[in-house]
């Protein structure tokens, strides 16, 4: 399940344990207008996904917090499998910076008299599948493909590698790593780690069926194929199925090309580190001097068919990729919104010059900024790096998408202003990006 926007916390507290399903099932035409969740009402502004056995909302309270409720299907056994696997879990991996956060748990009356299990978690941004599909502007059949930039790449590796170093070491393992599993959060600035519907304890695997297709391991293809003939493997599946998914996650980020027909091939099976090879020499790249072979080498150690050969998330940090400073492109600065806004094409040197023009034109742009949200400070340099580009920092990041919407295409003086959001930690240093155009 997919979670999108920004996060703020709310208290979390248990469910009561006599409150149970009374349904069977639950009519999934029916949508929730409004979430009674801790006695305050939360309005649900939109549907973010949904699949088989629940539902994600976005939702807002009166406070103007936002927040994602997952509500689980009833069912008449009453055991909600779903829901308390992914509440047990959640509760006992909460606290990492690239684990998406659980709020609380709450049991949700509608007005056909069902009760739903609903877990309250934090909001994220952008999934790693919609990145996908933006950086090549839905890109089928003969256009071009073009994967991400090494900066984007890199960044999402390093943020999941991290995030299964704490869940293996926890002893979990996620089981079903793929691109919508995998979110941007805009006011963290970087991605987190979501559903772990399928996760399991390592040596005590409850879960049959493991990983979505396309992202599955060998080995658990192999145990899903007996599980469907009604056979017991020798073993459960181990953390290394983890480091398989997400060593597809990045050849597909890279190469932009999704992998699903290729790694189903027989070609694949026999001699996946020459598709590997071949994906690598075959993609267009603007900078062929950067040494990619670093993350051809990494994700290679990832797709080795013998599990127990396979790094682990802990070694593969150690990979010389990660050594390597990338800058990040216009395109990246798009796609990962944050609360600080950059504008481009505004202002000319003559104007930064002049400083009764400059503080003119300072008031001028927090005034016009001020429309869409809170503006807490306001950065125009007068020298390079980042000479006459405009950097707004607002209070939230929903406040500075909604600038970006609005401000992008809009003109000034005769010029289209182009608008891209800005890592709030560089601004915060002082650093701007000479960004790779």
């Amino acid at each position: 399940m997919a979670y999108c926007g920004s996060s703020q916390p709310n208290a979390e507290l248990p469910v009561p344990d006599s409150v149970l399903p009374t349904v069977a099932s639950v009519d999934r035409s029916i949508k929730p207008v409004l979430f009674e969740i801790f006695g305050e009402i939360w309005t649900v502004q939109s549907q973010l996904g949904q699949g088989v056995s629940a539902s994600v909302y976005r939702v807002s309270s009166g406070r103007s917090t936002t927040a994602a409720v997952k509500e689980f299907q009833a069912n008449s056994q009453g055991g909600d499998y779903g829901f308390h696997k992914e509440r047990s879990v959640l509760e006992d991996i909460q606290g990492h910076k690239n684990i998406v956060t659980l709020y609380g748990v709450f049991t949700n009356h509608n007005c056909m008299g069902v009760s739903t299990r609903c877990l309250l978690l934090e909001l994220l941004d952008v999934s790693v599948s919609e990145l996908l599909v933006r950086c090549n502007g839905g890109a089928h059949g003969g256009r071009a493909q073009q994967g991400h930039s090494m900066w984007l790449v890199q960044h999402c590796a390093r943020d999941i590698l991290e995030a299964l170093a704490f869940l293996h070491k926890e002893g979990y393992v996620h089981a079903d790593l793929k691109p919508r599993n995998i979110l941007w959060s805009a006011d963290d600035e970087c991605f987190k780690l979501i559903d772990f519907g399928l996760s399991f304890k390592q040596g005590n695997q409850d879960v049959k069926y493991i990983q979505t297709d396309g992202y599955r391991a060998p080995e658990a293809e192999v145990q899903n194929s007996l599980a469907r003939a009604g056979l017991e493997g020798d073993a459960g599946c181990t953390a290394a199925v983890d480091l398989w998914s997400l060593g597809v996650v990045l050849l597909e980020m890279f190469s932009g090309i999704k992998l699903k027909d290729t790694v189903r091939s027989q070609e694949w099976k026999e001699n996946c580190a020459a598709m590997v090879d071949h994906i690598f020499t075959s993609s267009s790249l603007a900078c062929p001097a950067i040494p990619v072979y670093h993350l051809r080498d990494l994700i290679k150690s990832m797709l080795l068919d013998d599990p127990k050969g396979r790094c682990t998330a802990e070694t593969a940090l150690l990979s010389p990729f990660f050594s390597i400073p990338f800058a990040p492109h216009i395109e990246d600065l798009v796609l990962l919104p944050s609360p600080v806004l950059r504008l481009i094409n505004l202002i000319d040197d003559s104007h930064l010059h002049n400083e009764d023009e400059y503080e003119d034109i300072l008031e001028d742009m927090k005034e016009e900024c001020q429309k869409y949200g809170s503006v807490v400070s306001l950065l125009i340099p007068k020298e390079n790096p980042g000479k006459g580009q405009v950097f707004v920092e607002f209070g939230s990041s929903s406040d500075s998408k909604e600038a970006q919407r609005r401000l992008t295409g809009r003109t000034f003086d005769g010029k289209f202003v182009v608008a891209t959001f800005y890592p709030l930690s560089a601004y915060k240093r002082g650093y701007l990006y000479q960004t790779v155009q």
